[in-house]
């Protein structure tokens, strides 16, 4: 999640500065680039307990510890909650889960050696710390009260909004992690096109990259459990927005259900004024209960953004938001997968062919079936694994046209492998720590801190 936002910018007088807003992330192809985030849980090796925020071997100083590689810290009310850099920033999520924040970079090659070049880094300083980190879905061992709550003025409001609302909010905060994407569209028509096609394919995504079938050291029951968490969060805010596949969906729709989304806040002054639940249409007119008298400004238009989390999220790119945290491998797969299907015309021609005609009870049911499911979810004459190999086949098709090429003249298909390997057996990474819980582990979800760690 987002970290403070600098307050100001231009005061919004009229709805259509919102829709500008959006449109102005418009650019040719030739601009388009490839902006991967990620997330980690970070655990103490000695006894796999979640990192607190302070003390030695915390949260805190694993942001201090990274600041010898010339990231600089954020603070917010005198305590150290991100760092930036030229290559993007390190954020935290609620439960001091790590997050890098990549540049916009130009190939998948140069997006994985980002992330390659963070986990060096973070690495380093964990294993002075004693600490470790783990990529998955959702935290296999931890309850909620085990986890300590980072100090960000947002997260404060959202852990008192999130039990009004929906009863596994406060779970999505604290113990689960993800690995995204964001990508570029022309225009208001290819945007249109980009985010209907991802919307569908999104559960595909969701069990390609299953792996949180553990809660508090048991299995679960779901393949994913992290994406079944999103469908009791909040409702106003999460799902897969129907009217995206509706006649007249642009920027404008958009804005227009943004605008019903309750607000969590206002930033001003350094400080987040708590305005959970309050309508930004509110806010438009200077009637916001929360900052009576007031207009917004688009810095907290971009704000408000934030505080939606659809499957697919707009902003002035789209964010891929439905796949399970990982190993290293799988962290360059998402963004291999996703641009792809995006950023070759043949292959996104091949994706919209793929889901054209689906119903909005079928894309539905998918989003409900898959968390427990995955690849064995039923779909028309087969099951979700059939979609899943094809959807790969056109994204590995777009990525060799793309032409994009490493030293050793690989093109950027080589970072779907382990999405062949996991499409074709039909295997989900679930169904791989399922086996190893049931078999080698002896019923035991400690050896997921080793052999899943970073």
């Amino acid at each position: 999640m987002s970290g403070p936002s600098p307050s100001g910018g231009a005061r919004i007088t009229d709805k259509r500065q919102l829709v500008e807003y959006l449109e102005a992330g418009c650019k040719p192809a030739s601009q388009w680039r490839i902006g991967t985030e990620h997330e980690k849980f970070v655990f103490r090796r000695d006894d796999l307990s979640p990192a607190p925020y302070a003390g030695p071997r915390g949260i805190e100083a694993m942001l201090k510890g990274l600041e010898r590689f010339g990231w600089r810290e954020v603070v917010e009310d005198g305590k150290l909650i991100a760092l930036t850099g030229q290559s993007g920033s390190v954020t935290l999520e609620p439960g001091g889960q790590f997050e890098l924040s990549g540049a916009p970079l130009d190939t998948i090659h140069q997006t994985c050696a980002e992330v390659t070049e963070h986990l060096h880094q973070v690495r380093a300083v964990s294993e002075e710390l004693g600490l470790g980190l783990l990529g998955m879905g959702f935290q296999p061992k931890a309850r909620r009260e085990d986890i300590d709550w980072m100090p960000k003025g947002r997260y404060a409001i959202m852990h008192r909004h999130m039990p009004r609302v929906g009863s596994l909010g406060l779970d999505m905060m604290l113990r689960t992690c993800t690995v995204q994407v964001n990508l570029d569209f022309a225009s208001e028509a290819d945007m249109v096109r980009k985010f209907r096609m991802s919307l569908a394919l999104q559960p595909v995504a969701v069990a390609l990259f299953a792996a949180s079938p553990f809660t508090e050291g048991k299995p679960n029951g779901f393949q994913s459990f992290r994406a079944h968490i999103w469908t009791d969060t909040d409702p106003h805010r999460t799902g897969l927005l129907p009217f995206v596949f509706e006649p007249g969906m642009g920027f404008e729709r958009y804005v227009d259900y943004l605008l019903d989304v309750p607000m969590y806040f206002v930033y001003r002054d350094g400080k987040y004024i708590d305005a959970a639940g309050q309508s930004f249409r509110d806010f438009l007119v200077g009637r916001l209960p929360a900052l009576m008298g007031e207009t917004p400004t688009l810095t907290d238009w971009a704000d408000h953004l934030t505080t939606a989390f659809p499957e697919v999220r707009l902003k002035q790119f789209l964010e891929m938001r439905g796949a399970d945290a990982g190993p290293w491998r799988r962290l360059c797969a998402l963004p291999a997968l996703w641009a792809g299907l995006f950023y070759d015309a043949e292959a996104l021609d091949a994706a919209c062919d793929l889901v054209k005609g689906w119903t909005p009870e079928e894309r539905e049911g998918l989003r409900r079936e898959v968390p427990r499911a995955g690849l064995r979810t039923p779909f028309r004459a087969g099951t979700l694994r059939d979609v899943a190999l094809k959807m790969v086949e056109i994204a590995a098709a777009g990525l060799k046209r793309r032409q994009r090429l490493d030293a050793k003249g690989r093109d950027e298909s080589v970072f779907l492998e382990p999405l062949f390997e996991i499409a074709r057996s039909g295997r989900t990474p679930a169904d791989e720590l399922l086996a190893d819980y049931a078999g080698r582990w002896h019923g035991s979800v400690d050896p997921i801190f080793t052999e899943q760690a970073y």
